[in-house]
């Protein structure tokens, strides 16, 4: 008997940003979910482009979709939509993501009949704030982005110490609503699962009814789910050839230069530690590797053995060639690729608490923490120093990345809480 091929049933996904190129955290997690749904669903994906070069990315992510809506974000009139917060006395992420044609799109894929409806971090899950059909509304929240804000505001001062401080307010009570809503939400890590839930008094899971008609008399407070970022330990493999760089730096930072967070995690090492490491080990070099450095972050280039790359095409050879990877971090939410990406290179990574708090990893065997500037210069010249320690504790962190974080062991997590949903 000739067996048929069951159809697939569909999904709809929306991200914040197209899921492609992976070369930003959220991108790099929104890729690699799209890609796990597309094995299994039909997907219908609605998304924004907020960079004229990601147009050219169109028809690569289209190839994976049922049918798939890209509108064009420019951040200055999303700026503008923001204002509306103000005034609504919402979030000012809300309306910086809000687009009527998306919006018109999304509502006619609602009208078909869809297995799960699926979105990628807070903005987008008011696009399925008010359920439509019996089926059940997942949103990943991967970080907390309240506390994001609130940490900002912590940084700043003036009137934009105000603004993020209330953009950290307003989120929060907006993650709860939509934690109460969604029959499933995921954070990046148990750290920002239970920073989600501050605040909050667990409970049972809600009924699964999917029906606006059908309320439940009792409170609930849901779970936060979470499955953390992994890393493509094949792509990212110290047994790979690359050619030499000619100009390898003994200290590497790897991260988009055009990241606030990023930004000031450099300038607090350039400030904080790098004379320490220069008075310790005075031949030291340092590369910043990243796109889109400021004008802040280029003129350190070409001084006291520091070098600022720019855009590069692959990171790989920065790493691999490394004597110590750095993540000075100050302001950091959820699991910071570039340490994973680091680690799988079986680079020694010296990381803030801050860098390493998503990832579940033993100090001193498989990463090195430390938040006090002196103690931070410390590690990183005794580390150069001495290569053999450094080189066990690459090797350490390679095996947990294998261990722990390739994208199928923690995708499986996400499965296993969508299959639940379905089969309820």
């Amino acid at each position: 008997m000739v067996q048929t091929q069951q159809p697939k049933k569909a999904v709809l996904l929306l991200t914040h940003r197209i899921p492609y190129p992976p070369n930003k955290g959220d991108k790099i997690r929104s890729w690699r979910l799209l890609q796990r749904l597309a094995a299994r669903f039909d997907v219908h994906l609605g998304c924004f482009i907020d960079d004229a070069d990601d147009w050219r990315y169109r028809d690569k992510v289209a190839a994976l979709c049922k049918s798939a809506h890209f509108a064009k974000l420019d951040p200055r009139i999303a700026k503008l939509r923001s204002a509306w917060g103000l005034v609504r006395g919402t979030p000012l992420t809300l309306p910086y993501y809000m687009d009527h044609g998306l919006r018109r799109w999304v509502e006619a894929v609602r009208r078909e009949p869809l297995a799960a409806e699926i979105a990628f971090s807070s903005s987008m899950a008011a696009y399925l704030e008010k359920p439509a059909g019996a089926r059940p509304r997942l949103v990943d929240l991967c970080d907390a982005d309240s506390a994001k804000w609130t940490q900002y505001a912590a940084q700043k001062s003036g009137p934009m110490a105000w603004v993020y401080g209330r953009e950290g307010r307003h989120l929060q009570r907006y993650e709860h609503e939509v934690i109460d809503w969604a029959d499933a939400a995921f954070a990046i890590s148990p750290a920002e699962a239970a920073v989600l839930a501050q605040g909050r008094t667990p409970g049972p899971s809600k009924p699964q009814t999917h029906s606006p008609e059908v309320q439940s008399p009792e409170v609930y407070w849901p779970e936060v789910h979470w499955y953390g970022n992994g890393v493509d330990s094949a792509f990212f493999d110290p047994a790979l050839s690359f050619p030499p760089l000619g100009e390898a730096a003994d200290i590497v930072f790897v991260g988009m230069m055009d990241y606030w967070a990023n930004v000031d995690a450099v300038q607090w090492f350039m400030d904080a530690c790098w004379a320490r490491v220069r008075s310790a080990s005075p031949k030291a070099t340092l590369a910043i590797v990243g796109a889109r450095p400021p004008e802040a972050i280029q003129q350190l280039s070409n001084r006291d053995g520091v070098r600022v790359t720019g855009w590069v095409e692959d990171v790989r050879p920065w790493l691999q060639q490394a004597k110590v990877v750095i993540a000075p971090m100050r302001i950091a939410r959820g699991v910071q690729n570039k340490v994973l990406e680091a680690m799988a290179m079986a680079c020694p990574v010296v990381a803030t608490s801050a860098a390493a708090e998503g990832l579940a990893l033993e100090q001193g065997a498989e990463i090195l923490v430390e938040d006090d500037p002196e103690a931070f210069a410390k590690v990183v010249v005794s580390t150069i120093d001495h290569p053999e320690s450094g080189a066990a504790i690459g090797a350490a962190a390679r095996a947990r990345v294998l261990d722990d974080y390739i994208w199928p062991r923690q995708l499986d997590r996400f499965d296993a809480v969508l299959d639940q949903l379905l089969s309820a």
